[in-house]
């Protein structure tokens, strides 16, 4: 008897606990109030809750259901569009949801929790000699958040990243779970996958993977005008560049006319147990000095434009495996500061356009005063699966950085500004990346993705109570 009652203690004290932590967990804050990484539009949310196992997630979905809540969802919240919260939602944030469930070395496959980062999965696979065939340039992010945003890198033989899901499941609005493929629920494949967390909460995906390799690094510098070219007949035709990499600079004293480029070429001996040992990003404190300059100063501009463009072209030749290629964490990226921030744009032009593109570029920012720091260009190859597609040709990708004021007076110049160079973008028969602020025109957001309309009309056939919301659903919806 007293055994029993010791145990009918212990359970009372167990499940007080338990049901004491999932309160803390899902406390409601009248005074909640977060952002994402450009901190340019915080809103008050109703909770934010960490989805930790299956159960708790279905839970979160139907109690919003009951109460008619909107749910948002959140991992690294690395967009900046306001895609993963909105004003008194309940933000589901899946970061803590990241376990690896299968990996079969032979069939090159893995199958992760959608909160799971790259690191992680790098991590796991670099011992078996296997790379990931698609990413973000940074490895920090999670899997969900990338599919959301249907992610592209430096890779120009995979595409992006919907080239290489092979499947997901998919937790709905009316709390199912949907097995997703090319096969199997095929329409929510293609709507979920650059979805924007608007079709529900992806929980795990499964990915093929690739063989790591050793890459020869060659750095030169080349005109502007004989990038089309130069892409086309060095590096889309040469089987053994397998990524590539440009910058132009953002220099006053060369402003949108000098360039560099790197190409990622299979070494011809590949000794990769030589070089595979994972690698953290290097000089981050230097960066991030040369960068702060280049925000405040021309001449740091000018200053940091010839530092990067002497540091690439003097490691020419340098050798490095696929999965450190990868590797870069990004902690020069994370700014904070009182009175400005970063943001960044990505415009998508197609190759033979591009040097018009830039002219047109250069001449509407010559008379423009945006604090523009940097430009990378990357390809990525006609794709249209999605139907939010960016890639409905052969495209350059160029990512803006460009620095800005937190005033609103400072938001609506940008804004004004890049309205401005989506116009450009969209008259070279371009298109811009959603994942960014939400300044482009619901017209220029309808004319850069002409399947817009399909979209919104099928995330009200599969969440028709509109239960997966965002700032970035309600400005364009």
């Amino acid at each position: 008897m007293k055994r029993m009652i010791i145990l009918l203690v212990c359970i009372v004290v167990y499940i007080t606990m338990f049901m004491t932590s999932i309160h803390q967990e899902t406390t409601t804050n009248p005074d909640l109030v977060i952002t994402d990484v450009s901190n340019l539009m915080p809103v008050k949310v109703k909770e934010v809750v960490q989805g930790h196992e299956l159960e708790s997630i279905k839970q979160v979905i139907e109690e919003a259901n009951e109460k008619n809540l909107k749910i948002s969802i959140a991992g690294k919240q690395h967009s900046m569009g306001g895609h993963t919260y909105y004003k008194n939602s309940v933000v589901l944030d899946m970061t803590s949801y990241n376990q690896i469930l299968d990996f079969d070395s032979e069939g090159k496959t893995i199958t992760v929790q959608s909160g799971t980062t790259w690191d992680d999965i790098q991590q796991y696979i670099n011992p078996h000699g296997l790379a990931i065939k698609v990413m973000q340039s940074q490895n920090i992010f999670t899997i969900g958040g990338s599919i959301s945003v249907n992610a592209h890198g430096r890779d120009i033989r995979y595409g992006s990243l919907i080239d290489t899901v092979r499947s997901f499941r998919l937790l709905t609005a009316d709390g199912k779970t949907l097995n997703v493929s090319r096969e199997e629920n095929e329409e929510l494949f293609y709507l979920a996958l650059g979805g924007y967390g608007l079709f529900g909460v992806i929980l795990d995906v499964t990915l093929g993977l690739t063989d790591d390799e050793l890459y020869k690094l060659e750095t030169e510098e080349i005109d502007y005008k004989e990038y089309s070219d130069y892409f086309i007949n060095n590096v889309k035709e040469n089987p053994d560049v397998r990524m590539h990499l440009a910058r132009i600079s953002t220099a006053p004293d060369s402003f949108l006319t000098e360039m560099y480029v790197t190409n990622y070429e299979l070494a011809a001996e590949q000794q990769l147990e030589q070089y595979n040992e994972l690698k953290g990003e290097r000089y981050t404190a230097v960066t991030k000095f040369a960068l702060g300059l280049a925000r405040d100063f021309d001449w740091g501009k000018n200053v940091f434009w010839e530092a990067q463009k002497k540091y690439f072209l003097e490691t020419s030749g340098k050798l490095m495996t696929r999965n450190n290629v990868m590797r870069s964490e990004s902690d020069f990226l994370e700014y904070d500061s009182k009175n400005d921030t970063d943001v960044l744009q990505e415009y998508f032009v197609p190759v033979e356009n591009f040097s018009t593109y830039i002219d047109d570029l250069r001449e509407l920012l010559s008379e423009e005063d945006l604090n523009l720091i940097n430009i990378t260009i990357r390809y990525v190859n006609e794709d249209e699966d999605a139907v939010l597609s960016y890639a409905k040709d052969d495209m350059f990708a160029l990512v803006l950085l460009i620095n800005q004021g937190l005033s609103d007076k400072d938001k609506k110049e940008t804004k004004r500004i890049v309205q401005k160079m989506v116009d450009i973008t969209l008259k070279h028969n371009g298109s811009y990346y959603l994942p960014y602020m939400l300044y482009p025109t619901k017209k220029q957001m309808y004319h850069a993705y002409p399947r817009a309309e399909e979209f919104f009309k099928k995330k009200l056939k599969y969440d028709p109570n509109e239960r997966f919301y965002s700032l970035f659903y309600e400005r364009y919806k």
